[in-house]
């Protein structure tokens, strides 16, 4: 499996995508772009805990899914036009109310039709909240 980055695709150009958008909204900030590897961050603020007090489940999955995204096009095959999420899961261990939150994506499998990506999101503290895992279809032009 290759984990090979396109060779167009820079950390600044990544984060140039965010504003006006949902990650943007969140303030994600894409820190590090490696090889089968991202890591990101977003600081929590009032709106993305739930009603309870807590973190809002979508707050932490939004972190996730943006860096596998991100990740994705980052890795996308030459030649690819695109991809798109076909499942995602998210198993969560702890909370956390306010600080930073970060966000380490690795592959698990870079293909041409398909990619799985995990992240595991930790607190301020070290402490692992989530884990997750998503896997994403590689999208092609269409022959005419």
């Amino acid at each position: 499996m290759s984990h090979s980055l396109h060779p167009d695709v820079t950390l600044d150009e990544l984060n140039a995508r965010m504003p006006g958008t949902l990650p943007g909204w969140y303030g994600m900030h894409i820190d590090a772009l490696s090889e089968g590897r991202m890591r990101l961050s977003m600081t929590i603020r009032p709106e993305m805990l739930a009603p309870n007090g807590f973190l809002h489940a979508a707050s932490v999955i939004a972190l996730a899914d943006t860096g596998a995204g991100m990740a994705t096009f980052a890795h996308l095959p030459v030649g690819a036009n695109g991809f798109t999420t076909v499942e995602l899961k998210t198993n969560f261990m702890a909370t956390q109310i306010e600080g930073t939150l970060r966000c380490e994506v690795t592959a698990a499998h870079t293909g041409r039709t398909t990619q799985i990506w995990d992240a595991e999101v930790f607190g301020e503290t070290g402490k692992r909240l989530a884990l997750f895992r998503c896997t994403q279809m590689i999208l092609w032009p269409k022959a005419s």
